[in-house]
């Protein structure tokens, strides 16, 4: 009887104890679901004003909602990107690291914050320490990401053989043929053994450069450079010729030098006919100024350049015409002329194929996007031609 006693008096105070359980945690509940809630209401602010390009205001937003719920992850990201975006790179810095700190991130998640933060060396110039963090990542699935920022790291420190191990293990990962820009580091390499007057070194640097792209101009144009600085004509003269076997449209570019080279070894003649076939198969104005230096008769150099002009209908072959056309009163010609010039100035560029940046000389590495090779052998204008 007793026994049961007990019982009947236990019931009440276990009820007790649990409806107080209850009430402390459904406090608990209620405050923690006010701080979420209050966390993605600014999260929803910030997306809102990033949506309306309003970065101050998105900021304070996001400060806020990481403030209110710090361990949201997603949260910290999305600050640190804006801060990267914002230019405010120690603070996108001190984000990203703060994430990495945390010991209860996730390895996806870590390997995340690891990338954001070299991005965010990269972007601040810190160029060797956003080396080391994308080292860090060379045992992860993001392998072929770090390598691929890993490669424009060593292209802008100029760090070619580093660039040419990094190209290579790309490739070996299948992330895509790297050969035109491997031979273009070669290229690098053998111009800083020949500024050394390591010569032999150079031609080695050329031969892998040809080896790796079959179809590459600039190895053959370096290597007539350095048959000229060995006053081997003949050799520099063969090289050049050569292009127009690999890529015909680029016998533009060495054109002139050409045509330097034929008056060097003795051979006007038959460097002009050379020439002449050229600028009948590729035309292109560097090849009509290389055929009007060697054609010795005035008669002919007006010949040429009517066909020409005629054949283009361009600026820049009316400009060639008309430094022929000794007929003209001396001050009209010079009017046309400053005319032409004139309108020509912004139309003698070059523009990269992969972003339109201009540049005055032709080069083989783009300024703007980077790329290699992306520059046609013809300037703006002759372009605008051919596409119409």
């Amino acid at each position: 009887m007793e026994f049961e006693l007990w019982w009947l008096l236990a019931l009440p105070l276990a009820f007790g104890l649990g409806w107080l359980a209850s009430r402390l945690d459904l406090r608990q509940w209620r405050r923690d679901g006010g701080v979420r809630r209050s966390a993605a209401l600014s999260y929803f602010r910030g997306l809102n004003f990033l949506l309306s390009e309003q970065q101050d205001q998105a900021i304070d937003a996001f400060i806020e909602a990481v403030t209110a719920d710090p361990d949201t992850v997603d949260l910290h990201f999305a600050l640190g990107n804006l801060f990267r975006r914002r230019g405010e790179y120690e603070r996108a810095v001190r984000v990203h690291q703060n994430l990495l700190a945390r010991a209860d991130l996730s390895s996806a998640d870590r390997q995340r914050a690891q990338v954001a933060l070299a991005q965010d060396f990269f972007k601040a110039g810190l160029l060797d320490r956003a080396e080391d963090a994308y080292a860090g990542l060379m045992g992860t699935p993001l392998r072929s990401e770090a390598l691929a920022a890993l490669l424009q790291i060593f292209e802008r420190t100029r760090e070619w053989q580093r660039a040419i191990d990094c190209a290579r293990e790309l490739e070996r990962l299948g992330a895509g043929s790297y050969a035109r820009q491997i031979a273009h580091y070669w290229c690098e390499l053998a111009l800083r053994a020949s500024q050394r007057d390591e010569l032999d070194d150079a031609l080695r640097a050329l031969d892998q450069a040809a080896a790796v792209d079959a179809h590459a101009v600039r190895p053959w144009q370096l290597r007539a450079s350095i048959a000229q600085r060995q006053r081997q004509v003949d050799a520099a003269i063969g090289q050049l010729q050569h292009i127009a076997q690999l890529r015909p449209e680029f016998v533009a570019l060495v054109a002139l030098d050409l045509a330097q080279l034929f008056d060097a070894a003795g051979q006007r003649e038959s460097g002009l006919d050379w020439l002449l076939a050229q600028l009948r198969d590729n035309p292109a104005i560097d090849l009509l100024d290389a055929v009007l230096r060697l054609e010795p008769d005035a008669a002919r150099r007006r010949h040429h350049a009517l066909t020409y002009a005629q054949a283009q209908r361009s600026l820049l072959a009316s400009r060639r015409l008309l430094d022929q056309l000794d007929e003209l009163d001396v001050a009209a010609q010079a009017a046309l002329a400053q005319a032409l010039d004139g309108a020509l100035k912004a139309r003698q560029r070059y523009r990269c194929a992969g972003c339109g940046f201009e540049a005055r000389h032709h080069t083989w590495h783009c300024p703007a996007c980077q790329g290699w090779d992306t520059y046609p052998p013809r300037r703006t204008e002759e372009l605008q031609l051919i596409s119409t």
